[in-house]
């Protein structure tokens, strides 16, 4: 049996027809969800991006924060390495993964991890395929650990990889607001036209379609291997800049002729700078990434088709988190604010025998449980006991849950799912918000204040999972600059413009 992974980055389930979107196309996604069960209820259990990816290849929690970022020198010696954390974190869990952890492709080769012994031989061939900026923002990151084929689209986002000198023949101002033309957000936006806009021709240049094609290719090039593999396919895509081609971006505000803010930022900065046309037209741009997704997302599931490789291949999309693109008057995901928009993830589980096809799940699940679930339906043992829970009883409709509620940890943030109870606070337990998702599925109104029992128990369900904490004891958030202020952002406190934008 084979396994396939593919990972979408900032993919809102609500801009999904699956998942209840209306206007949004992606019939692909939907075509897909026909042939899985879907989960409505699927969250992190650490964000953002960084933390995500190493639950789901380990099938260890990342909350709590509670290690120091730098190893002592016994522990560097232990591991075989000289190096394990890494300088200037940018927020807790924002790490190389652990090497007293084994990695998925490292269980499925049977390849010794670090000082982590395995039991058997693995026969697995593994293949990861990637345009995700931060494993390779640091050279210290190591999310390639046991993949025995490894390929790093390079140039989204913020990756140095470009020459700068090249956005020069083109006008940055087409995609920056007033405001940002002297701010860090300029540089930002300098490299990443280096990388894309300078040198682009057409919609195969863009980082989707150059992963999924080089996924596509990986498949055929394996047309004649015997060895089952598991391929993980990490689309950084709709990740911002928001850029898609023109004509997706015209399925949903064609004739648009006002600034392009691919990159809005983060915090309720954004949404004070930005008119109602250009708020209109960002969101149109992540519509039009998320359609662009799925076109080809749809190319590769053909490749598969076409390969047969449907009938002994387990597939899994996902997401890791999503983004606000407005509601609650904020931009990006600012920890304080894990609302749905942020929280709720894709995912669907297509069993190649069609177990669980058609079918929904509420149980609440989070993206350690898929290392687990892949684990267990190939009937490898871990070396150790894993903190995912198996899916696969839920497809088979032997369980209905796999937990009674969900935490999260983000930053200084941290947030607890129970019931139809959402709620969020600092992680000593300040500024708390509490909301009835039955009655405020928007999260519009916090009923903390009037509750204080329910929020002392989900706050002590979030202390019991940091095994009574401390929570991210050593980091502090650098709050004069641009580029780290949103982490601090608060419904509870001011949060003035910085001077580099007024």
């Amino acid at each position: 049996m084979n396994v396939i992974i593919v990972m979408s980055d900032t993919l809102r389930p609500d801009h999904l027809g699956c998942y209840g979107n209306k206007w949004v196309k992606t019939p692909n996604f939907d075509a897909f969800a026909q042939e899985s069960m879907v989960f409505d209820r699927a969250v992190p259990e650490a964000l953002p991006t960084i933390p995500v990816r190493r639950a789901l290849l380990t099938g260890m929690r990342v909350f709590p924060f509670t290690k120091e970022f730098f190893p002592s020198k016994d522990e560097s010696l232990k591991a075989g390495a000289t190096f394990l954390g890494r300088p200037n974190a940018l927020m807790p869990g924002w790490e190389p993964i652990p090497w007293d952890l084994a990695t998925l492709p490292e269980m499925l080769r049977g390849q010794r991890s670090s000082y982590v012994s395995l039991s058997h031989t693995g026969t697995y061939r593994t293949a990861l395929i990637s345009d995700t900026a931060p494993y390779t923002a640091s050279a210290a990151m190591n999310y390639h650990r046991g993949f025995d084929h490894y390929d790093f689209i390079r140039g989204h986002e913020s990756d140095a990889y470009g020459v700068k000198a090249l956005a020069k023949k083109l006008d940055l101002d087409r995609w920056l607001l007033p405001a940002f033309r002297d701010t860090q957000m300029k540089d930002i936006v300098e490299k990443y036209v280096a990388n894309t806009w300078a040198k682009w021709e057409g919609e195969q240049d863009h980082f989707a379609p150059r992963t999924f094609t080089a996924a596509i290719q990986w498949l055929e090039d394996s047309r004649e291997a015997e060895e089952p593999f598991f391929l993980l396919v990490d689309a950084w895509d709709p990740h911002e800049p928001f850029d898609p081609p023109q004509e997706y971006a015209d399925l949903y505000d064609a004739g648009y002729d006002g600034v392009e803010v691919i990159l809005p930022g983060y915090g309720p900065w954004p949404h004070l700078l930005m008119s109602e046309k250009e708020i209109k037209h960002t969101q149109a741009l992540y519509a039009g990434k998320v359609t662009m997704v799925d076109t080809w997302l749809g190319k590769f599931m053909d490749k598969v088709r076409e390969l047969g490789l449907l009938d002994d291949t387990l597939i899994i999309i996902t997401s890791d988190h999503g983004g606000q693109l407005g509601e609650h008057g904020i931009w990006g995901k600012c920890p304080a604010a894990m609302y749905n928009q942020v929280v709720d993830c894709v995912l669907m589980i297509r069993h190649p025998a069609g177990i669980g096809a058609g079918k929904r799940s509420e149980a609440l699940v989070q993206h350690h449980d898929i290392c687990t679930t892949v684990l267990n339906y190939l009937n490898v043992s871990p070396p150790y006991p894993l903190e995912g829970s198996d899916l696969m009883p839920i497809l088979e409709g032997t369980k209905t849950k796999v937990r009674d509620y969900a935490t999260c940890g983000y930053v200084l943030s941290v947030w607890c799912r129970e019931g139809d109870y959402v709620f969020i606070c600092r992680t000593n337990g300040e500024e708390a918000e509490l909301f009835d998702m039955r009655n405020d599925p928007e999260q519009l109104h916090s009923i903390a204040e009037d509750n204080p029992q329910i929020v002392k128990r989900m706050y002590d369900l979030i202390l019991a999972d940091a095994h009574n904490g401390p929570i991210a004891p050593n980091f502090k958030i650098d709050t004069e600059s641009l580029t780290n202020a949103w982490m601090d952002w608060s419904p509870f406190r001011g949060c003035p413009m910085p001077e580099s934008m007024q």
